[in-house]
């Protein structure tokens, strides 16, 4: 009789996901096949030098913003004031178009079925879309950065660049501070480019998931001009964007710095771990899925808002009260500046050579009258700068208006006497120049000593 066998049965193998850097690759191809996206790269790598090339070469310069007032003495300013550019409104407007739309697109056009067949694993999913995202936008930033400083030396040239100390800073270490200068805003970048992620996440097909990063930006630039403690400013995850301006300071303003960074590293870990975790709970299966903003509140919003409360914290115990701005350091800094940049004219008129040492610059800075306190930002801060030359007995003195606003820049602006900075304009060896004491631009280290 013979045996009955039972067929074996066939054993099935698992799908493995596919890899991540497959993924990538996929969402790249994805996001670089836009037209929105391709113009904005060709934008970002072509029109800084344009802009900068051109304004280089005016006489009416953008004197407002930091570094402006130097375009047509060096080509590194132009990289400088589209760095200063940037940072106000173009990085949060770059991330709210990539990183706002890279989980959005999918919701829109219900492709999340197909995708999860494809890659069989929403964790590899979220890496990808991430990653590809910040590709994207490095990639950008980049181009603003190369852009920005080819254009300007090709323009006016390679030459030294006045710091907001009045120092003078040589081409090879301006070229070193610039880099570490990009690479510091790439912090808060990476913070607005993660709340993009969270809200493209968490708000699905609506449209007020690509405005997230924006209208954070909006958020807090409004903050910035308020007189909020100087905690809850360098708390803000946008501190970078300005701090930056103290790499080009003597001594360099590292603590301002260094806290923005830290923070906008924070929350851009936070807004990320918040995307992730509701990105994975998320039932794909679930085609009318259209995100859900009392979600976006509590395990998005939230978490960022203790992060800053948090930060404010640790950093009201290190940071002086008030706002930062006192009347003996702008005094530290309108003297040093104004020996520095005397210094310069004096070498640009080619007067005898003087030192900072022999000059003995001192100011005395008054704030509104003597009803006003002496302390905090304003545009009525009234400073008499005094200095002596070596042998002569008389006291040179020079009188500024000074526009200080709350994040510590300063300018300054000529009062007389005529003869020193009542005129924009000197004779270079390169050409007309900005007068260096006419007006000139300084900054005040928020977490310096009183």
């Amino acid at each position: 009789m013979n045996a009955l066998v039972t067929p074996a049965r066939p054993q099935t193998v698992a799908a493995r996901p596919a890899p991540v850097a497959a993924g990538v690759r996929f969402e790249l191809v994805k996001l670089l096949a836009s037209w929105r996206a391709r113009v904005l790269l060709i934008v970002c790598w072509l029109a800084p030098a344009v802009i900068t090339g051109v304004v280089g070469r005016q006489s009416l310069l953008p004197s407002d913003t930091v570094f402006g007032r130097w375009m047509n003495a060096t080509g590194w300013s132009g990289g400088l004031v589209v760095l200063a550019f940037g940072c106000e409104w173009a990085l949060p407007l770059l991330t709210s178009l990539f990183a706002g739309d890279v989980f959005a697109v999918e919701d829109r056009l219900g492709t999340w079925r197909h995708l999860m067949i494809a890659v069989r694993s929403p964790r590899r999913i979220f890496a990808a879309k991430a990653l590809a995202s910040t590709v994207v936008i490095v990639i950008m930033v980049t181009g603003l950065a190369v852009s920005g400083v080819v254009g300007g030396l090709l323009a006016v040239g390679n030459r030294p660049l006045v710091g907001l100390s009045g120092q003078t800073l040589p081409p090879d270490e301006v070229a070193g501070r610039y880099l570490l200068a990009w690479l510091c805003v790439l912090a808060p970048t990476a913070a607005f480019a993660a709340v993009g992620l969270l809200g493209s996440v968490a708000l699905g097909r609506s449209p007020m998931g690509l405005a997230v990063p924006a209208l954070l930006a909006v958020l807090v630039a409004v903050l910035q001009l308020l007189p909020i403690p100087l905690a809850v400013r360098l708390a803000l995850p946008s501190g970078a964007f300005v701090a930056w301006r103290g790499l080009f300071t003597a001594p360099v303003q590292t603590g301002p710095l260094v806290t923005g960074v830290l923070v906008a590293l924070a929350w851009a870990l936070a807004a990320t771990v918040a995307a992730y975790l509701i990105f994975v709970r998320r039932n794909f299966a679930d085609l009318a899925h259209d995100g859900s903003g009392r979600r976006f509140v509590i395990a998005g919003l939230l978490p960022l808002a203790a992060v800053s409360a948090v930060a404010a914290l640790v950093i009201s115990w290190i940071a002086p009260s008030g706002s930062g701005i006192s009347q003996a350091k702008l005094e530290r800094s309108l003297a040093t500046a104004y020996g520095h940049l005397y210094r310069l004219q004096t070498d640009e008129l080619h007067r005898p050579a003087v030192t900072e040492a022999q000059l003995q610059t001192t100011a005395t800075c008054d704030k509104g009258g003597s009803l006003v306190a002496d302390e905090g930002a304003g545009n009525d801060w009234r400073c008499v700068v005094s200095w002596r030359l070596p042998g002569a007995t008389a006291v040179g003195s020079a009188i500024y208006q000074l526009d200080v606003t709350a994040d510590g820049r300063y300018k300054a602006d000529g009062d007389g006497p005529t003869e020193v900075n009542g005129f924009f304009l000197v004779r270079a060896p390169y050409g007309d120049a900005p007068n260096p004491l006419w007006q000139f631009d300084g900054s005040v280290d928020l977490l310096g000593g009183s």
